[in-house]
């Protein structure tokens, strides 16, 4: 009977539009009171518990080593690097958003910022060589996801932290996944845009670029690196993303605003001189820090009462009681795969990917481990999920953002984005049956 007061409990909180926070605080402040028989005192304990953990210190770090990078010129450094190697080639426009997109998202660890750090500068630039429109948006705001399963990834820290599982092994295991992601997304603009003009090919505008870009193509190496060799942590990573990038942008890219480009620049440099560059300062910081700080305020209350929640659901063995019950349900473990993708596809349109780990991955990770899954390649394969869920309406938060970004209707960018979720389906499909991509790397 409790427990079919809590769902109307938590069904008419919905019903009224509450916050988030507010529906997984009263849930979890019932359990407590009403299920576990405890005490008030444990859940503001349990909030102290979640939080206190060092690997927590990895988020806000990547978030403003992120934002730091999004205002400054490393994004455009990057972008210019990757347009003119991949210029000579069919659709290579096309291709440096996808590649530019795959190195910020091995910087910055975030969706949101490497769609409109890179997006911002992409999107005109494609229109402006000829490409359509349709393919313009979708490849940005597709491209953008591979910021949630490329490391260092912000969803798979949270993912380690709520199911107890090694941060840098995931890590790890994003890799070959993220690659295979970046090379189908390559395939297509190449055959979507194969008759596309190109320019040939310069060994002066490569040089330039590639010592203009040199420290930007360092970092993400520095990073992953460091991490497989076991270097440093995922925190420690974070803190040398932050300080490099400080570094980088204050020390090494110090450029004045330019409204012309200089005398013979290629294409790609017309384009960027004409976006202009930007030069990091500390007027620029402060409001870096600002935006972060509010970024990080809507994410820890959230952790908090979730972690509390899950504490106490696993000190009553609510979750063991369920595995129990659907482990003997179902007897086929692909059967069982099948559905949690549904349902895991289906949350990915109607929740932001941070609510939907911080809720089902304590419940659904011991459904996979029981059916024989490993817990890393299962983490994978729920970012994966949720990675579609940001091109998936109508809470596509990569949606929602490149129609405020470019200013184009939501229903049009839907349109555009279908043919790169029916590829990441098919890459999900891969994911899934083919654990060694996850697993290879980390020695599984």
């Amino acid at each position: 009977m409790a427990w079919i007061i809590l769902l109307l409990l938590v069904m008419a909180l919905l019903l009224l539009r509450q916050s988030l926070v507010l529906v997984l605080a009263v849930a979890t402040a019932y359990v407590h009171l009403f299920i576990a028989k405890s005490q008030v005192e444990f859940l503001i304990q349990d909030f102290w518990f979640t939080v206190d953990r060092e690997v927590l210190l990895s988020i806000p770090l990547f978030m403003l080593a992120g934002n730091i990078m999004s205002r400054g010129s490393i994004a455009r450094r990057l972008i210019d690097f990757m347009q003119v190697f991949t210029s000579p080639l069919p659709g290579g426009m096309g291709i440096a958003c996808v590649l530019s997109c795959a190195a910020f998202a091995a910087i910055n660890g975030s969706s949101i910022v490497t769609m409109l750090a890179i997006g911002s500068i992409m999107y005109p630039a494609l229109l402006a060589r000829g490409y359509d429109k349709n393919y313009a948006l979708g490849s940005v705001a597709s491209a953008g996801t591979l910021g949630i399963i490329i490391p260092p990834s912000i969803p798979l820290i949270l993912y380690g932290i709520m199911t107890e599982r090694n941060i840098a092994e995931l890590f790890v295991a994003g890799v070959g996944p993220g690659l295979l992601l970046t090379l189908m997304f390559i395939v297509y603009a190449v055959i979507i845009n194969f008759n596309k003009e190109r320019t040939k090919f310069s060994l002066q505008e490569a040089i330039r670029s590639f010592f203009g870009g040199a420290f930007a193509l360092l970092l993400p190496l520095i990073m992953i690196g460091g991490i497989y060799i076991g270097w440093f942590s995922p925190t420690e990573s974070a803190a040398v993303a932050l300080v490099y990038a400080l570094f980088i942008e204050f020390f090494v890219h110090r450029e004045e605003n330019a409204k012309e480009a200089p005398a013979g620049a290629g294409f790609g440099g017309k384009v960027m001189h004409y976006l202009g560059t930007r030069q990091m300062k500390p007027r620029h910081l402060i409001e870096v820090i600002l935006e972060t700080t509010k970024l990080l305020a809507t994410l820890l209350p959230l952790l908090c009462v979730a972690g509390s929640l899950n504490t106490i659901l696993d000190h009553s063995g609510a979750p063991k009681q369920m595995v129990e019950a659907l482990t003997g349900q179902i007897q086929d473990r692909w059967v069982l795969m099948f559905l949690i993708n549904v349902l895991l596809l289906i949350v990915g349109c109607l929740m932001d990917v941070g609510s939907a780990i911080l809720i089902l991955a304590p419940l659904l990770e011991p459904l996979a481990v029981a059916k024989g899954f490993d817990p890393i390649h299962f983490g994978i394969i729920m970012i994966a999920n949720l990675e579609i869920g940001y091109l998936t309406p109508p809470v596509g938060l990569n949606l929602i953002v490149a129609m405020a970004a470019f200013k184009e209707p939501f229903g049009r960018i839907c349109r555009a984005c279908i043919p790169f979720v029916i590829i990441m389906l098919v890459w999900l499909l891969i994911v899934c049956v083919y654990p060694p991509l996850s697993l290879y790397l980390v020695g599984k």
